[in-house]
């Protein structure tokens, strides 16, 4: 059955809605996106932020549980926490980088701004993952649910490459549609679509500039920032 996407903007909060062509049912609602949310000046502001974090907290492989396969993507974490997995514990989140032992470095006030005007949020993130994708690196479809506060959206800051991202439902092997995500863009994932399962397709090789002059990133590719609360906040 065919899909499609439909953009509705309310108050320049992007919903968007993955409609049924026969039956105009709505499939999946409450995944808003924000088109170039961050203007080249600021993409290169960040970029250097992420630059200067991995310095302390080195891109790292991360590995499947139980078979132990390497993911395609190198990631790090900033923020109070950050996931990890490898092969004997698992997915989980830990206070330090799982090579050097040593704390992650604090979000910078940037990505903390950009939590609170996005995603409303009355509690901060606690972890900001930092996904690195080469050109040829993909992600298969996954939940985001390793969190105890499930009631927090998820923010997607892009960086770099255009991607193509997948979105499904809450189950595996339900419908799917796609779209390109672009350097600058922001995307959030909250109320019926926390929980649903999504990915990364592919990598457009040099369809941006963004990283061709870092010393970090020198095969080009994707910069993925996910921004997530782990604990429920007794404040709320």
């Amino acid at each position: 059955m065919c899909l499609r996407i439909i953009w509705t903007v309310k108050n320049k909060r992007g919903y968007i809605d993955v409609i049924d062509l026969k039956s105009d049912r709505k499939k999946q609602k409450n995944m808003r996106i924000f088109p170039g949310q961050l203007a080249k000046t600021e993409q290169v502001e960040l970029l250097k932020h992420i630059e200067n974090a991995l310095e302390i907290a080195p891109l790292f492989t991360p590995t499947m549980p139980r078979t132990g396969k390497a993911f395609s993507v190198r990631m790090s974490n900033l923020g109070e926490l950050g996931w990890v997995s490898d092969q004997q514990k698992g997915y989980r989140y830990q206070p330090q980088h799982p090579v050097t032992n040593k704390p992650w470095p604090q979000m910078p006030t940037m990505l903390c701004d950009l939590w609170h005007e996005l995603t409303g949020y009355p509690a901060p993130p606690e972890a900001c993952l930092i996904n690195y994708y080469a050109p040829s690196a993909k992600m298969g479809l996954h939940q985001d649910k390793d969190e105890d506060d499930l009631d927090a959206p998820v923010l997607s800051i892009s960086l770099g490459d255009r991607a193509r991202f997948r979105l499904g439902g809450t189950t595996r092997g339900g419908k799917t549609s796609s779209f390109d995500i672009s350097s600058g863009d922001a995307l959030v994932l909250e109320k019926d679509t926390r929980l649903a399962f999504h990915g990364i397709d592919k990598i457009y090789p040099n369809s941006s500039e963004l990283l061709a002059s870092s010393a970090v990133f020198q095969d080009g590719g994707r910069v993925n920032l996910t921004l997530r609360r782990v604990t429920k906040s007794k404040s709320i």
